[in-house]
């Protein structure tokens, strides 16, 4: 299938693309990797009058080292994630996640801000996101603004970005030098988005006991959630990840919808959030 007809603007600044976005209204879409708004206008989803593309924006284009944190622009491709040396070295769980996006050609061509800003509950970079309680950073032609990811994503598919505002970067704290990660997914066929993932970080104590995890999910809601209520009940104890997994289950509501029921959601919520807490402790404990 073939999209609808629009009108195509390749912007060569920052400031040319927000005064189009501005001028066009909603009429226009911004274009970063088009891996989820072009395979939506070829089946007439999403039918925008105006295809504002900024890939000629290469000053969003970076991944930097920055006090406590990693900054990565919003036109960062997965791979250039998947392969960064400097976060290999600082933020290592960024780079594993990464190689889990899709398949070889999204991954080369799929953007950071773009999966930010698209904000499907089941993706990755949102969900990672909560977790490391990232901040989104926007610009509009009044200024800019950085937000809180669990202030960012609203529901599904909606971010509280105005419709003049671009991402241009986010910035994801790094984790302590001993503190473990760990992440699973669980998908009907490889490079599906995930039916639930979890993620989990875990930094022990002097005495092998568990001084502060978190514990991340996508799946089961409109939105990735984080279960601190859940992990701040096993600060001070010993490793029971069967025991962490049931409790996961039992605090999240999922949905019944044509790719699984509830039940399968709660299942799987219990089972994956035991394992990322027992990887996440392994690596922990290596690293200590």
């Amino acid at each position: 299938m073939k999209p609808a007809p629009f009108d195509y603007h390749r912007p060569q600044s920052l400031a040319e693309a927000l005064a189009l976005l501005t001028e066009l209204g909603d009429e226009a879409r911004p274009l970063a990797g088009g891996q989820s708004l072009v395979p939506m206008m070829n089946m007439r989803l999403a039918r925008p009058e105006h295809l504002v593309d900024l890939n000629d924006l290469a000053e969003f284009d970076f991944i930097r080292d920055a006090d406590g944190a990693v900054e990565i622009g919003a036109l960062v491709r997965h791979r250039a994630v998947e392969r960064s040396d400097l976060l290999a070295a600082t933020h290592p769980l960024l780079p594993a996640v990464a190689r889990t996006i899709g398949h070889d050609a999204i991954r080369e061509r799929g953007t950071v801000g773009g999966s930010l800003a698209l904000a499907d509950p089941s993706a990755q970079w949102p969900l990672l996101a909560v977790l490391l309680d990232a901040r989104v950073d926007l610009a509009s032609q009044t200024g800019r603004r950085s937000v809180r990811a669990a202030d960012f994503f609203t529901g599904v598919f909606a971010t509280a970005a105005a419709p003049d505002e671009l991402i241009v970067a986010a910035s994801f704290p790094k984790l302590a030098e001993s503190e473990g990660w760990a992440y699973r997914s669980f998908t009907r066929r490889h490079g599906d988005f995930a039916v639930v993932a979890a993620v989990a970080t875990v930094k022990l104590d002097d005495d092998g006991r568990i001084g502060r995890a978190r514990l991340a999910l996508c799946g089961v809601g409109d939105r990735p959630i984080q279960l601190d209520a859940v992990t701040d009940q096993f600060r001070g104890r010993m490793l029971d990840a069967a025991a962490f997994g049931r409790i996961a289950a039992a605090a999240v509501s999922p949905h019944d919808d044509a790719v699984a029921s509830a039940a399968l959601r709660r299942d799987l919520v219990e089972v994956l959030s035991a394992e990322v807490l027992r990887n996440a402790v392994q690596r922990a404990t290596t690293r200590a």
